[in-house]
């Protein structure tokens, strides 16, 4: 049996290690687009004295959103890992002051230019790798709960912390893409659909012409009449859950219903509530409710638990509660941004700074999904962003320069080694984002 070692020495004088190996496909992702030129020409932030590009800060700001140092504090963890800030071309990392300033002297003008250069990125990453004619949004809102005195914080609906002050952003996702259309930043006791016909009408006016067909689903808190006018508007095919007013459970015993599998039976009709514009077709889902079963979190009217939906789909009441029922892919998304994108981690008093935040967050996630589709195999294009930073980005790496080349040194692996390679073929193809 082999001894362990009983002199052995410990140096921490190697300057060519990093913890973040891995974030080098991410850069080269980001080189190829000319990521950093890009932002350079639609982004003005007039400062005194600057040490960093406004680019330099965009970057300084999304790498520990990507690598997981969620708040900027902990982002200075950065400051001594020379390695990385060679590898992604920064000349050193801002300490956390320069960062929270950075978010807290932007004029209001820059959220907006932070908002146009998401939206031109979308327009450039939604038919890549192929086409697209078809677009599905899913409309929700989450509660990011603050501790503290932040701008714009207030108690409202908040299942996690009664009582608490928090956030209330409303969030748009593509479904197929998953891409991050749109994030507005609210005050937490902002009811669902306030602000919705705003962000519908941002988002709208983002689709490319080119898209023939526009599908919006939504759950009972965007089912107000100005957020049907403005999917009407466009227009825009749409199920949104309706709600359970008075008015409409006086017609759900009286329906037709049609059986469509063993448990439950729908059914359709035209109804036209107090205070809409016009009357719209709503589709029903009913189920028997047994004597033994437990109660059910869905509407129950007598013996039977309801669904119901409003829309202008045209589909079979059965195919407009399978087309719904895919919006359920959004809430693991929403998860992962609270999670995994650091929205949780509120990182100023102000409430415009917090906004701007967002755009950074939303940027971000767009770069993240956008490197997972263009660059990775399909085995690992829905790997959430814990994941991704396990097996690809916090790869242990040497920076070493043997006859004066740069080589990377990352563990001896013939799977990573292909994978490594497989990446750089697919981002040598990349072409630049049009400045």
């Amino acid at each position: 049996m082999r001894r362990s070692p009983r002199n052995l020495r410990i140096a921490c004088n190697h300057r060519g290690l990093t913890h973040f190996g891995g974030a080098y496909f991410f850069h080269e992702f980001l080189r190829l687009l000319q990521f950093r030129d890009f932002l350079a020409r639609h982004l003005a932030y007039p400062r005194r004295n600057y040490r960093y590009t406004v680019s330099q800060m965009i970057l300084a700001l999304i790498y520990p959103i990507v690598l997981g140092l969620d708040r900027i504090e902990t982002a200075s963890f950065l400051r001594s890992n020379g390695t990385l800030q060679y590898l992604t071309g920064l000349p050193s990392f801002p300490d956390p002051q320069t960062l929270r300033r950075f978010l807290l002297q932007a004029p209001p003008s820059f959220w907006e230019q932070l908002h146009r250069v998401n939206d031109r990125l979308l327009q450039t990453f939604l038919h890549l790798p192929a086409h697209r004619s078809r677009l599905i949004f899913d409309l929700d809102s989450t509660v990011i709960t603050v501790f503290g005195h932040q701008d714009g914080a207030e108690v409202g609906y908040n299942p996690r912390y009664r009582g608490k002050r928090s956030y209330n952003p409303l969030l748009c996702m593509e479904a197929n893409s998953s891409y991050l259309w749109d994030a507005e930043l609210r005050a937490g006791n902002a009811s669902t659909w306030e602000g919705s016909s705003e962000l519908l009408h941002t988002c709208f006016a983002n689709v490319p012409p080119d898209i023939r067909e526009l599908r919006v689903r939504a759950d009972a808190g965007f089912g107000g009449n100005p957020v049907f006018d403005a999917l009407e508007s466009w227009p825009a095919e749409y199920a949104v859950v309706a709600r359970m007013t008075q008015a409409l459970q006086r017609w759900l015993p009286g329906l037709r219903y049609r059986p469509v599998n063993r448990d439950w039976e729908m059914a359709d009709f035209e109804h036209r509530p107090h205070s809409w514009s016009r009357a719209r077709r709503f589709v029903v889902a009913r189920r028997f409710l047994a004597t033994e079963e437990t109660q059910p979190t869905l509407f129950t009217l007598g013996r039977y638990v309801y669904r119901a939906w409003v829309t202008n789909l045209a589909l079979t009441p059965l195919g407009v509660w399978h087309f719904y029922d895919a919006r359920a892919a959004i809430e693991p998304r929403i998860g992962e941004l609270l999670e995994d994108y650091a929205l949780r981690k509120i990182p100023t008093r102000s409430f415009q700074a917090n906004a701007l935040f967002l755009e950074i967050i939303r940027l971000a996630y767009n770069l993240v999904t956008a490197f997972q589709r263009l660059c990775l195999q399909e085995s690992w294009q829905h790997l959430t962003l814990s994941k991704l930073r396990y097996k690809l980005f916090l790869l242990p790496g040497e920076f070493t320069r043997p006859q004066n080349r740069p080589v990377l040194r990352l563990r001896e692996s013939s799977m990573l080694q292909a994978l490594a390679d497989d990446i750089l073929r697919n981002v040598n193809q990349l072409r630049p984002l049009v400045l």
